[in-house]
C-alpha cells in the first residue's frame, strides 16, 4: 500500500482493519502515516516524503521521490504481494501501478483522481494503470464505466467516522471551551508545502478577526511535527504570539466540531467540515506558477469539495491572490453573523453526508477481495499486500 499524506494516512487505516476481519493473517506495508502503522502497517518510507503539492514543489523534490519509488518497485517485483493499493496520490501512483499490473499483480487505486476537476484526459493512463478503481464520490462510478475500467463506488469513510449529529455544547465541555464563546478553527493545511504558502495568511486573518471578535479564541489543528514548527516559526515571525491561538497536534475533528466557523485550505478537510456542518470559508495558495497552470486545466468553477459535491457555491472560495488576510476574515465573520446562512449550510451538508455514507471500508474491503485469486486460501496464511 501507498498514502502520501495525512488523510490517506487515515483512509488507509480504515481499509487495512477491514480488510485484517476477512483476511486476519495478511501482512501490509509499503509506504504510510502513523495511523497505518497503528493498524498494523509496516512502513518502509513515511507518508510525508509524498506530502508535496504544486509543479514547481514536486520538481523541487523530484529526485529524492523518484528514488523512493524506483526502490519500492524493485522490492514489489522481486517479491510480489497479492495485491497493491495505491491511496490517492495518483502522480506517484499511478505510475507504480501500471508498472506491477503489466506484471500480472492487481492494481487497486483508492481515491479517484479528479479527472472531473482538471486534466481529464488522464483517464486514458488509468485505464493502462488500473485493475480497479474504489470511487468515493457517486458521479465518478459513471466516468469510469463509460472507459470500460473496473470501478467500485464505495462512500467517503469520513462520512462514516463521523456522526451524523455532533454536539458541539458536548465537545466544548471536553475541551473546557465557554459555551457562549465565539471560536474559530483554522487549518492551513497537512503539507509542509501548503503551510510555506497559507501559515502566514491564516494568523494575518486570526488577527483581522481578533479585531471584530476581541473575545474569540482559535483553534489550530497541525497535522505533523513539522507543520506545527512552521506554524510556530510563522507566528513569531509576524509578531502574533500573544493572539488566542491553541495549537492542536491532530484533533482536527474536534477543533471543527467547537468552532462558530472554519477556516480551512483547499483539500480532505473542506470535506470534514462540511460533514460537521460547519460554515467554513475555502482558501488556498500556491506558487504563482503552478497556479497559472492549474487555472488554465481546471473545468469546474470550484475547487473546495463541499462545493463540488452540492454544484453550487455553498461556502466562499478565495484562491491566489483573492486569498488576502481581509477577504477571509470579512466573510468568515459575515458567515458566523448570519445565523439563517448557518442553517442553510447545515442542510445542505446533512443531504451530502447523508449521501456519502455508505459502509466505505467494509464496500471496499468486499471490492478488494474479489480482485484477489482465491481469496478462500488466504484467511489461514500470510499473505503481503
Amino acid at each position: 500500500m501507498v498514502a502520501g499524506e495525512a488523510s490517506g494516512d487515515l483512509l488507509a487505516s480504515h481499509l487495512i482493519r477491514a480488510l485484517k476481519q476477512r483476511l486476519p493473517h495478511a501482512h501490509f506495508f509499503g509506504i504510510g502515516g502513523p495511523k497505518m502503522q497503528a493498524a498494523g502497517f509496516q512502513v518502509l518510507f513515511p507518508a510525508e516524503k509524498l506530502a508535496v503539492r504544486g509543479y514547481v514543489e514536486v520538481l523541487r523534490h523530484y529526485r529524492e521521490i523518484a528514488g523512493i519509488r524506483r526502490e519500492l518497485l524493485s522490492r514489489l517485483l522481486a517479491e510480489p504481494p497479492q495485491a497493491f493499493i495505491g491511496v490517492d496520490a495518483p502522480d506517484f501512483n499511478l505510475h507504480l501501478e501500471k508498472r506491477l499490473k503489466q506484471h500480472g499483480i492487481p492494481a487497486i487505486h483508492y481515491v479517484s483522481p479528479s479527472i472531473w476537476a482538471w486534466r481529464g484526459k488522464r483517464i486514458r493512463g488509468i485505464a493502462q494503470s488500473v485493475s480497479h478503481m474504489l470511487a468515493m464520490f457517486p458521479f465518478e462510478e459513471d466516468i469510469y464505466r463509460r472507459s470500460n475500467i473496473p470501478v467500485t463506488y464505495i462512500g467517503h469513510p469520513l462520512a462514516d467516522v463521523i456522526p451524523l449529529e455532533v454536539s458541539r455544547s458536548a465537545l466544548r465541555e471536553k475541551l473546557d471551551i465557554p459555551q457562549d464563546q465565539i471560536v474559530f478553527a483554522l487549518l492551513p493545511g497537512s503539507r509542509q508545502s501548503e503551510l510555506h504558502y497559507m501559515a502566514e495568511t491564516f494568523i494575518e486573518t486570526a488577527k483581522c478577526l481578533h479585531q471584530r471578535f476581541p473575545l474569540a479564541r482559535f483553534l489550530v489543528p497541525l497535522a505533523t511535527r513539522e507543520t506545527r514548527d512552521m506554524f510556530e516559526h510563522a507566528l513569531y515571525k509576524l509578531a502574533a504570539r500573544e493572539l488566542p491561538i491553541t495549537r492542536l497536534f491532530g484533533h482536527a475533528h474536534d477543533a471543527m466540531g467547537v468552532a462558530d466557523g472554519v477556516l480551512v485550505a483547499s483539500g480532505t478537510a473542506t470535506l470534514e467540515a462540511a460533514l460537521l456542518k460547519k460554515p467554513m470559508v475555502i482558501a488556498y495558495r500556491m506558487s504563482p506558477w503552478s497556479w497559472r497552470l492549474m487555472r488554465r486545466l481546471k473545468y469546474q468553477p470550484w475547487i473546495g469539495l463541499p462545493n463540488i459535491l452540492s454544484g453550487q457555491f455553498v461556502v466562499p472560495e478565495f484562491l491566489q491572490d483573492d486569498a488576502t488576510p481581509d477577504n477571509l476574515a470579512q466573510a468568515l465573520g459575515n458567515q458566523v453573523e448570519d445565523q439563517e446562512s448557518c442553517r442553510r449550510i447545515a442542510t445542505v451538508f446533512t443531504h451530502l453526508h447523508e449521501q456519502l455514507r455508505q459502509n466505505s471500508a467494509e464496500r471496499a474491503a468486499d471490492a478488494i477481495l474479489g480482485c484477489l485469486k482465491r481469496p478462500e486460501a488466504w484467511t489461514t496464511a500470510p499473505q503481503a499486500v
